[in-house]
């Protein structure tokens, strides 16, 4: 997984091949985020006990003094996967590949996205512990009693009638926050909602909420840690769930919060495109409400199209439902990882009969 085991298929191409251990030994290298590479200088070969000081691997462009893990693990394993189909066909454009897009696209027989799932035993709205009323599809009603409880503990007027955005994230430019900080004034200030944030991150960010939280403290609950129950509770109790980010190889928080009964409003990148459907009144299909340019308008066109939504109830109660009957559970992927291990068995054999190389 990422960089750390990088080095692992490196081995057993290089200094291990010819160990009859190892001889049908496959590996599966799975990316969690291209941007996190592991790039060190040479000596960390020297450290894994692989000699190969001066040579170079073209396909991944390393300088004669710098080593890229990341690099390496895509270069040798038998299979690369990622954690979502859009993701992995992001990555193979110079937009998201972080300049390793080259030797992805060369390597893309041998990619795969498999979408990370919840556990839907542990995240259950039926049984959750953290929220002051549990439900399920059958008993939705109830829910509404987690949003007057969310709002006192955001200390904010508790009125079932105003509609509630949540957000919990760490707060960088990665996920989005430079669009929340140029939409937030504006619809704070023009639209009766209110909105609660969890999460930590960017010292910039800490003070834009900071006077945010300060401007609007009938309209805001700022909650700058971490804490556990509070994110069950946004969960369980927010209308509408925003996850604008600049690229997002899974996401969880769009499946929890389906789960729950708060509708996404997402920005169609990697895992948020996989799992969340614009919705469109016309045929009233689709689970939530995206937007495709990294533009704070488009952001902030989402969120009014989701709370104009949210006003036909009726409407609104069937993409609640569709968001919680929808089966994230970890059983589709693992099957799904299970193909893809006789895939990697199977690439590894003929490489063994053929004698090539990666």
């Amino acid at each position: 997984n990422d960089w750390h085991t990088a080095i692992i298929p490196n081995w057993l191409k290089t200094i291990y091949a010819e160990d009859p251990f190892f001889q049908k030994t496959a590996t599966v290298y799975t990316i969690h985020n291209l941007a996190y590479q592991g790039i060190f200088g040479w000596r960390i070969l020297e450290i894994a006990g692989i000699d190969e000081y001066g040579f170079l691997y073209p396909e991944i462009a390393e300088l004669a003094n710098v080593v890229d893990l990341m690099a390496r693990g895509i270069l040798f394993a038998d299979v690369i996967t990622t954690v979502s189909e859009r993701y992995a066909q992001e990555i193979l454009t110079p937009e998201y590949g972080e300049k390793l897009d080259p030797i992805l696209r060369d390597r893309k027989d041998r990619l795969f996205g498999i979408l990370n799932g919840i556990d839907t035993e542990e995240l259950n709205p039926a049984t959750d512990p953290y929220l002051a009323a549990n439900f399920d599809v059958s008993s939705l009603d109830r829910r509404v009693e987690n949003k007057l409880d969310l709002q006192r503990k955001a200390n904010m007027p508790p009125n079932p009638d105003v509609p509630l955005l949540g957000m919990i994230s760490r707060l960088t430019d990665q996920k989005g926050f430079d669009l929340v900080g140029q939409v937030i004034d504006p619809l704070l200030r023009l639209f009766d909602v209110q909105f609660v944030l969890l999460g930590t991150g960017d010292p910039h960010y800490h003070a834009m909420f900071r006077r945010v939280a300060e401007e609007y403290p009938d309209k805001t609950g700022i909650f700058l840690t971490f804490n556990a129950e509070l994110a069950q509770k946004i969960y369980g109790g927010s209308d509408m769930f925003l996850m604008p980010s600049r690229f997002e190889p899974c996401g969880l928080g769009q499946m929890i919060a389906m789960r729950y009964g708060s509708v996404p409003v997402v920005r169609e990148t990697g895992g948020l495109a996989d799992t969340v459907k614009d919705f469109d009144p016309r045929t009233g299909e689709g689970n939530g409400f995206t937007f495709k340019q990294y533009d704070p308008w488009a952001f902030f066109g989402a969120i009014i199209r989701a709370v104009e939504t949210w006003k036909h109830r009726d409407v609104w109660r069937k993409l609640q439902i569709r968001g919680m009957t929808q089966d994230f559970s970890w059983d589709r992927s693992a099957r799904k990882y299970i193909e893809v291990y006789f895939k990697a068995l199977e690439f590894r054999a003929a490489e063994t009969v053929g004698g090539s190389r990666p």
